[in-house]
């Protein structure tokens, strides 16, 4: 009998290691880029949802797919409250503010949680990528749950994504999680555009700036794994509002600084790709 004990690193490895991926690309997309932070609350469906109308806003064809199962936020942040249609084998995206919309919250009840094991997280995440009739879609962006689960590990193994951005706020307790993030992206060779900075610091009353949750940190992560800085977010009440009154800001006041941020980031990811 074999003794050899068999340690964490080893059942990770087992699990993630990057042998004989096929990787399909979504019907309908030409680029699909995932917005992951591997850290919840740090504001990654709200950059989500601002970029995919920055890029709207630049007469691209935009999907929207929420693929956080356990937490979804766009029927909240679009303010949608219909199910999408069905043809019996596929499922039509809601279109809203000139998106193509998907997520497991508009086939479930706001207040019904999703007590859901493992293979059907994937199930449903199948359904989204290969049963919904996206529609010549110059971008799909897609709103990834927190954490390197099975969620990740199903789009970075099965999906052909274009690339990721990693979205954190500056204090190291979020930037640990997202160091595992940036590995298993790097394992599974997943590319990562660059790292944004999200409620980087708050500008008072008095005009000064005030870097409530530390400052630089994200910064010199990308600089210690040596990814791109996309730059900075600050903290706005703006932001937060409009989102929970279901229209966010790029939407909503696309003359707010916090709108032209988002502008400017959707010329970056443009310019990559087309």
């Amino acid at each position: 009998m074999d003794n050899k004990k068999v340690g964490l690193s080893d059942t990770t490895k087992a699990k993630t290691e990057p042998k004989t991926f096929k990787r399909n690309r979504i019907i309908g997309t030409k680029f699909t880029i995932a917005i992951s932070s591997a850290k919840g609350g740090v504001g990654k469906s709200t950059f989500a949802s601002n970029i995919a109308l920055a890029l709207k806003k630049m007469d691209l064809n935009v999907g929207l797919l929420d693929a956080d199962i356990y937490g979804p936020s766009l029927p909240k942040l679009f303010s949608i409250n219909e199910k999408p249609e069905s043809d019996g084998q596929k499922l039509k995206p809601i279109s809203k503010y000139g998106i193509q919309c998907m997520s497991v919250g508009f086939l479930a009840d706001e207040q019904t949680p999703m007590i859901w094991r493992g293979p059907m997280v994937i199930s449903a995440i199948k359904t989204f990528t290969q049963k919904v009739l996206w529609e010549n879609l110059d971008f799909l962006i897609v709103d990834m749950p927190p954490g390197t689960g099975d969620t990740q590990l199903t789009f970075a193994q099965e999906i052909n994504m274009d690339g990721v951005i990693i979205i954190s706020t500056p204090q190291e307790i979020a930037l640990q999680d997202v160091k595992r993030g940036i590995r298993m992206f790097d394992k599974l060779k997943v590319k990562i555009l660059g790292l944004i900075d999200n409620m980087s610091h708050f500008i008072g009353d008095d005009g000064k700036k005030y870097a409530i949750f530390g400052e630089g940190g994200v910064k010199k992560t990308a600089e210690e794994f040596k990814k791109d800085f996309i730059g900075e977010i600050p903290i706005d009440p703006e932001v937060g509002k409009q989102g929970d009154l279901g229209s966010p800001i790029v939407e909503s006041k696309p003359d707010h600084e916090i709108s032209k941020v988002y502008l400017k980031f959707a010329e970056k990811i443009k310019s990559i790709y087309l």
